[in-house]
């Protein structure tokens, strides 16, 4: 089991063992920022963490020290997991990483001024419909449909640097089923769902999602960042809609956004073998909740 040591410690053991390997597992980027003196990095997220370390040929039982970005963030935990499991045998786990070492008093090399955030431009972006996608899950008592739905079009809204509103039209008469691609029911489910028991495409061709207003979510759970409050129309019916969401920018500037949430289907009237509204429906039973997964990228880089 490592060792979690401390900066008066790590300092001894460089002193006591002067072929100890310190390992920032951080971000490449962050690394080059500033990082303890006569660290090599290492990014612990990569999956090739361990094998670009075998290659090195380390003697098992080396002396590693391992550091992340501080006690509150666990890479450096991780990191030396990883190496224990590959045999290592001396491995220590600086917990408190670069913050402890800064606030011991110690120097870092190579700082670097914090890059500036990139400035995003304001105004309206159009979405790539090629990239930007919705995936539904339907399900009824055992079983699970799902495909996607084409974007018509759709577009987001930048103010003061951060998506203010927005919008995503579907067309539903491209729906697709993925699990049954190539059967000859893909077209029977489709006709199904196209129909007036579910969609009913003829007299309501389109769905549309409107984000009216956001706000930063600190309470997010995972990588979501951001609270989208807007409104579903579906077969004519307008529901208010909050969703939350992950949203960045890609390495090319292009704004990105992801999200999953369920609506209960019988809100919009699609009422076809929900068990709140028939009796006895048996094998005809269909889950009110339906599942979507949206993915929507900028045509264009949104950064000046």
């Amino acid at each position: 089991m490592s060792t979690t040591i401390t900066p008066a410690v790590l300092q001894d053991l460089r002193t006591q063992h002067p072929n100890l390997l310190l390992l920032d597992v951080r971000l490449p980027e962050d690394f080059a920022e500033g990082h303890l003196p006569g660290a090599v990095n290492q990014c612990v997220y990569e999956m090739v963490f361990l094998p670009e370390l075998e290659k090195q040929q380390l003697a098992k039982d080396r002396p590693i020290a391992v550091y992340g970005a501080a006690e509150s963030s666990l890479e450096s935990q991780v990191a030396a997991e990883k190496l224990e499991r590959a045999g290592f045998t001396n491995v220590f786990d600086f917990r408190g990483g670069l913050a402890a070492w800064v606030a011991y008093g110690l120097r870092l090399e190579n700082v670097l001024p914090p890059a500036a955030p990139p400035a995003i431009r304001n105004g309206t972006h159009a979405l790539d419909l090629t990239e930007s996608r919705v995936v539904w899950v339907g399900r009824n008592l055992i079983n699970k449909h799902w495909g996607q739905v084409a974007i018509r079009s759709g577009e987001v809204v930048f103010e003061n640097g951060s998506v203010a509103r927005g919008e995503v039209v579907l067309d539903l008469k491209r729906i697709t089923c993925s699990d049954l691609a190539g059967s000859d029911l893909h077209d029977v489910l489709i006709a199904h769902l196209e129909s007036d028991d579910f969609f009913d495409v003829e007299r309501f061709p389109e769905a549309r999602f409107t984000i009216e207003r956001t706000e930063v979510c600190a309470d997010c759970p995972g990588s979501r960042n951001l609270r989208l409050h807007g409104a579903l129309t579906l077969r004519g019916i307008t529901h208010p809609l909050t969703v939350e969401a992950a949203a960045g920018l890609t390495d090319e500037g292009k704004a990105a956004l992801q999200t999953t949430f369920t609506i209960d289907r019988t809100k919009w009237g699609i009422l076809y073998g929900s068990g709140k509204f028939f009796q006895r429906l048996a094998g005809h039973l269909v889950n009110d909740e339906l599942e979507l997964q949206v993915r929507i990228l900028t045509k264009e880089a949104v950064q000046d």
